[in-house]
């Protein structure tokens, strides 16, 4: 991952220079578009470098009857997190001077558990799973470049 300390600080120079609510209008916008960014890239699957997730692990034999497998068929089509990258959950807003993105609720423990690869029950009570890692949420060089574009767009109007 780039360092962003310049981007930053020359940031944090053009938002100083803001009325506290023109500062928390730009936030929330590039608090916007970081999320677009994201869950583009948990719809395709890939980590912030552009490498692929590992897949679902696959599931045993369905030991009831054909509509149990057919259902275990299609879950393994579905694309993972479709929830989770959801508006409702993947929430953008501007905080303490600085553009977030982050999970709410019950959602935040379980894409802590995916984007570090920790061990969790895979149902309440039920048995534990050493989750994979699947890094949800990053910038990359390419959403850098967005918020400079964003951010020069907002004080070039």
């Amino acid at each position: 991952m780039a360092d962003f300390t310049a981007l930053e600080t020359w940031a944090a120079d053009m938002l100083a220079k803001l009325q506290p609510t023109q500062q928390r209008r730009l936030l929330v916008d590039m608090a916007r578009r970081l999320r677009t960014a994201n869950s583009q890239r948990m719809r395709a699957q890939t980590d912030p470098e552009g490498q692929a997730w590992e897949p679902r692990k696959k599931p045993a034999q369905a030991l009831r009857g054909k509509r149990e497998q057919l259902r275990q068929a299609a879950k393994q089509r579905k694309p993972m997190f479709a929830k989770l990258r959801q508006q409702k959950t993947l929430k953008a807003k501007a905080q303490d001077g600085a553009a977030v993105v982050e999970f709410m609720s019950r959602a935040q423990r379980i894409a802590r558990v995916h984007h570090f690869g920790e061990t969790d029950a895979v149902n309440p009570g039920g048995p534990q799973y050493k989750y994979p890692a699947r890094e949800l949420l990053g910038i990359t060089e390419d959403d850098a470049s967005s918020l400079r574009d964003a951010l020069m767009a907002h004080f070039t109007d």
